[in-house]
C-alpha cells in the first residue's frame, strides 16, 4: 500500500495532461473543477445504423409507449452527435414497414408489458386457431415477437402448464387484483429451459 500515493499522483498527472481540470495536492486531496463534463459516448456509422434500425423496429412493431421512448432516445443521441454524423439518422435505405400490429394488439402489448413486470394475473377470452373459444386466467411471464405476430408466454391456470397465446386472438383482457409469485418450475427461465431441452 505504500506505493498508492505515488500511483495516485501519476493518475492525477495523466488526467491533467489529458485536459481534465483537477486541482489539489498529495496528502491533502484532489477535486474536479465544477462545470467539467466528460465527452459524450461516440458512435461510428455502423453503430448508428444499428441504433436507427432498432429504433424503427420498436416504433413500427410495438406499442405507443415504447415507440415514444425509441423516438426520445434517438433525439438524445442526435443531440450528442457531431454535425458530420447527424445525416446518418436521416438514412432511408434501411426501412421498417409498419404492417404488423393493429391498434388492439398494440393496446394489449402495452398492458401486458405492465402486468408482466408487476406480476399480476390476467383473465381473457381466447380463440384458438381452430376457432374454439375458452376463458383463461394466466400468470404473464414474457412477450415474444416472431416477425409477424406477438405472443404471450404464461403459466396457464386452466392447463396447469406453460402456454403461449397470440395477442391478436385475445379479447376482453382484464387485469385481476391477484398477483403471482415466482414459483420454481413456473418462471420464464423454466419455460426457456424446457424449450431448449426439446432441441
Amino acid at each position: 500500500l505504500s506505493g498508492i500515493p505515488g500511483v495516485m499522483r501519476a493518475i492525477v498527472q495523466d488526467l491533467s495532461l489529458s485536459g481534465v481540470p483537477i486541482e489539489g495536492e498529495a496528502g491533502i486531496g484532489y477535486r474536479l473543477l465544477k462545470g467539467f463534463h466528460l465527452p459524450p459516448l461516440m458512435f461510428n456509422e455502423e453503430e448508428l445504423a444499428a441504433l436507427l434500425l432498432g429504433a424503427r423496429m420498436v416504433q413500427a412493431w410495438t406499442d405507443k409507449g415504447l415507440a415514444r421512448a425509441a423516438q426520445h432516445a434517438m433525439r438524445k443521441i442526435e443531440s450528442a452527435l457531431p454535425e458530420r454524423l447527424k445525416p446518418e439518422l436521416l438514412r432511408e435505405d434501411i426501412m421498417v414497414p409498419d404492417f404488423t400490429a393493429d391498434n388492439e394488439v398494440s393496446e394489449h402489448l402495452a398492458l401486458l408489458r405492465s402486468v408482466t413486470k408487476q406480476q399480476r394475473k390476467i383473465h381473457y377470452d381466447y380463440t384458438r386457431e381452430d376457432g374454439q373459444c375458452s376463458k383463461r386466467t394466466v400468470h404473464p411471464l414474457g412477450l415474444f415477437y416472431w416477425g409477424k405476430v406477438w405472443t404471450l408466454v404464461a403459466w396457464c391456470e386452466l392447463r396447469e402448464e406453460f402456454r403461449h397465446f397470440r395477442l391478436d386472438r385475445m379479447r376482453n383482457v382484464n387485469v385481476l387484483d391477484d398477483s403471482f409469485e415466482s414459483v420454481p418450475g413456473r418462471t420464464l427461465r423454466d419455460f426457456l429451459a424446457s424449450v431448449c431441452d426439446k432441441f
